[in-house]
């Protein structure tokens, strides 16, 4: 009888990927999984490393509301950064672990397939702004990434998309992971972040939050303890349990055993995101 594999999806930040402990610490956890039967597929950013590589050929890292303006001569830079050194770095980080890791991205196999963003509405601007070769996903390759995973390997992908007539668009990774979770049906998403958690108080680590649903985060969100940047992901997060994925876990990856204790539900790191009790 074949024995059923469990699908989990990654979100790994290029911030992450800076630190040795975090990236070295992640590696250990995806193997971790692996040797579980877990099956596990990784998708990468690579902000921090982009805007290094484009102060260093003296570009200026241009962003509206926290997203990048991509212009021909940025989307050559994020090419270069995230599929490039990001991507090769990731791969040989998870591979001196023993994962069989696969790297690539959206336009591989067309795994991810992208439509230009059109000019959008800006809160604190008068007109719409064009993110330039920015792109919104349309369509993931399930069956690329399902024989990929039959295959044994572990697909790490930069968040890069495939247009219709071959163009190449930078893609968020927040709202990829999403489409890549919903479209294979994954047990489990992993979003990685260096905090790690969503806390009560920043600076009070007891304060850390162990279980979000969808009733909690509106009162968390009212309340101002989920707030900026966490908002979005939390709520693409609430609407993914519909989708047919089992559960989302904001975590670290520093502790070697944190994406086991998320599986066995031990609460003992990071803040999972599931539905009502």
């Amino acid at each position: 009888m074949a024995v059923k594999h469990k699908i989990a999806v990654v979100k790994v930040g290029g911030d992450v990927l800076l630190d040795e402990a975090e990236r070295n610490g992640l590696a250990r956890n995806i193997k971790q999984l692996i040797d579980l039967n877990w099956r596990v597929i990784v998708l990468h950013g690579g902000g921090p490393q982009t805007n290094r590589l484009q102060t260093r050929l003296g570009l200026k890292p241009n962003k509206v509301a926290g997203r990048r303006i991509t212009q021909a001569a940025d989307l050559q830079v994020v090419k270069q950064a995230i599929a490039g050194e990001v991507n090769v770095d990731l791969t040989a980080c998870l591979q001196q672990q023993g994962v069989a890791a696969f790297g690539c991205h959206g336009a591989s196999g067309q795994l991810i397939r992208a439509e230009k963003r059109p000019p959008m509405q800006v809160s604190g601007y008068a007109e719409r702004i064009d993110f330039g070769q920015v792109g919104d996903v349309t369509e993931i390759n399930v069956k690329a990434l399902m024989t990929l995973l039959d295959a044994g390997f572990t697909p790490v992908i930069a968040t890069l998309g495939l247009g219709r007539n071959g163009e190449i668009f930078n893609i968020n990774a927040d709202t990829t992971v999403v489409k890549i979770a919903a479209a294979v049906k994954a047990d489990r998403l992993f979003l990685t972040t260096q905090v790690g958690a969503v806390f009560e108080d920043l600076n009070k680590p007891e304060s850390r939050i162990e279980v979000i649903t969808p009733s909690s985060s509106k009162r968390l969100i009212e309340s101002g303890v989920i707030n900026g940047g966490m908002i979005p992901k939390v709520e693409e997060a609430i609407s993914l349990l519909d989708s047919g994925v089992g559960a989302i876990a904001i975590v670290s990856g520093r502790n070697p055993q944190a994406f086991l204790s998320v599986i066995k539900s031990q609460g003992l790191f990071g803040t999972v995101i599931t539905r009502e009790a």
